[in-house]
């Protein structure tokens, strides 16, 4: 490139005094020069932040996930997914979407990944300065309030943030549904994400209060996988997370391309009108034939 060269001899010079001071004027001009500006020249229009905005729908970033909680008798259950996508291309297979806020309480990442690591980790912060300062653990109820509170104040400022705080506290479970416009909901049972349709479909069609955790804990796993199949930004690995009255625990990390052969219908197309209680394709055509012969005599 051509242009003018920087001299920073002088951070290694012994020159003092008015020397030292040529050479330290002498780079910064060249720097605020012309070699800054064909290096780092900024759009030139007025409003800079305006411009900011309407250049994102050209980029057009995309985002694809499944995760999922629900309440049940015996605690809460957290599902997710392990793909990262940038646009049409897969950049991870690996991605841990629950963030382990402190032993009792979960979070979720759905939208841009790098939003959600860093806040929620800086909610995990703050729900430890308030554990120092109150002497006790902060409730699932204010930890989503101090998250939504955060997310609000950058509210329209580029965030991509759709997550699900789950705890357990003196109240029992607690479930929120929090996200990069400061909504805040609480709810029993949520799914969020590009693959969430599908596991809402498998969600809705099992859940019961009464699931032993076991069943809870299948079930989640199960609306992952299926929505996975279903979304292609969805993948990876299922893990299963269950939170109780002595914390969470990681329950299952599966991989879902073992899951197929357990979930998806392995029955003979053939044999799938018999199996639901009605004929076959094979004895379909032995009446058929049956019929025909009859007639014929």
């Amino acid at each position: 490139m051509n242009g003018p060269t920087l001299d920073f001899s002088f951070l290694d010079a012994t020159a003092r005094g008015s020397m030292a001071s040529k050479h330290v004027d002498e780079s910064l001009d060249a720097i605020d020069g012309n070699m800054h500006e064909c290096n780092f020249k900024a759009p030139a229009v007025e409003d800079f932040e305006g411009f900011q905005r309407e250049v994102i729908n050209y980029v057009k970033p995309n985002h694809g996930t499944t995760t999922l909680a629900f309440i049940f008798e015996h605690g809460i259950v957290v599902a997710v997914d392990s793909r990262a996508s940038q646009g049409p291309y897969i950049s991870s297979q690996t991605v841990k979407k629950v963030i382990e806020i402190n032993p009792f309480l979960l979070g979720t990442m759905a939208g841009g990944a790098a939003d959600c690591q860093f806040w929620q980790r800086n909610l995990g912060i703050q729900c430890r300065l308030h554990e120092l300062e109150n002497g006790k653990r902060i409730t699932v109820r204010a930890a989503s309030k101090l998250l939504a509170n955060t997310l609000y104040s950058y509210k329209g400022k580029g965030l991509s943030m759709g997550t699900m705080v789950a705890g357990w506290d003196l109240n029992g479970p607690g479930l929120y549904y929090v996200d990069s416009e400061g909504t805040r909901l609480k709810g029993q049972r949520f799914s969020v994400g590009s693959g969430s349709l599908f596991a809402y479909g498998v969600l809705d069609q099992g859940y019961k209060w009464d699931l032993t955790v076991e069943e809870a804990c299948e079930l989640g796993r199960r609306a992952i996988y299926h929505a996975t199949f279903r979304d292609a930004f969805s993948g990876g690995t299922v893990s299963v997370y269950h939170v109780g009255a002595n914390g969470w625990t990681k329950v299952t990390g599966d991989d879902v391309g073992e899951l197929h052969f357990s979930y998806y219908p392995a029955t003979p197309v053939d044999d799938v009108d018999a199996h639901c209680g009605g004929e076959g394709k094979k004895e379909a055509e032995a009446r058929a034939a049956t019929e025909a012969s009859a007639m014929e005599t």
